[in-house]
């Protein structure tokens, strides 16, 4: 019975631990490994196979599982989340090919030290920096620690920068960046989007949307990212606030 206990806490202890590690890792970090993991574990499933006689019976069941797998990958297009993690370990790349138009349809907001990017059909946001600490990284890779140290900065030298940091981290960490950011003294700063109004370009980047769109797909840009980004659907006050100037300035409301 002390042995059955000791082995639930270990493996509950492991699973929080796994939960713990794949939130505050890189995603391609977690790509790395979770393809390592894959990789030795085959190798570990065939030698074993191979040492026990049963690597006919094995290669049959792999060879009948394919169809099956197949099928369920094309309905794992249906669902976003379960499609990052397939992107993660390097199985999504050719999957929604007929798509590929509609993917790749994205809005890009640009500030001093931010290019941001969301992704229309997923919903992912990222970011790469372009000048300051770790220029050139996209802030998917960057830890928690580093973000942070981005913060501090951004709250000193530029509002939008900080504004948009905040939307990202606000996305990607909950609220556990905000309970560290106030442990550090960073705080938060950030408040309504601040600087001169937007250019045409800077709108139609931020909506998405090509020179020629009309006013029905200018609306429909806006209402699909007020859809993602909406505070109350974990997006910020300041990206909603930029994708509404960015309409009013396109359809001059």
């Amino acid at each position: 019975m002390i042995v059955r206990l000791l082995l639930l806490i270990a493996f509950i202890g492991g699973v929080l631990w796994l939960l713990h590690w794949f939130r505050a890792t890189p995603p391609e970090q977690i790509s790395r490994v979770l393809r390592k993991w894959a990789f030795w574990g085959l190798i570990a499933v065939l030698l074993v196979a191979v040492l026990s006689g049963r690597l006919n019976p094995i290669l049959a069941a792999m060879g009948a599982a394919i169809p099956l797998v197949i099928r369920a990958a094309n309905l794992l297009r249906l669902f976003p989340v379960l499609q990052q993690v397939l992107r993660s370990l390097g199985l999504a790349g050719g999957m929604g090919s007929a798509k590929a138009g509609q993917r790749g349809q994205a809005s890009s907001i640009r500030t001093r030290y931010l290019d941001m990017r969301l992704d229309h059909a997923t919903g992912a946001l990222d970011g790469r920096v372009r000048d300051g600490p770790f220029k050139g990284r996209d802030l998917s890779t960057l830890r928690l620690d580093d973000l942070l140290r981005m913060h501090e900065l951004y709250r000193e030298s530029d509002a939008q920068s900080l504004a948009v940091l905040e939307a990202y981290l606000d996305r990607e960490h909950g609220d556990d960046w905000r309970e560290r950011a106030q442990t550090s003294g960073a705080g938060s700063g950030a408040s309504g989007p601040t600087g001169p109004g937007l250019s045409e370009a800077e709108a139609r980047s931020i909506l998405g949307v090509a020179p020629s769109a009309d006013a029905d797909a200018i609306r429909a840009a806006h209402r699909r990212l007020m859809q993602r980004l909406h505070p109350d659907r974990g997006g910020s006050d300041y990206l909603a606030a930029k994708i509404n100037e960015a309409k009013r300035r396109l359809l001059g409301d």
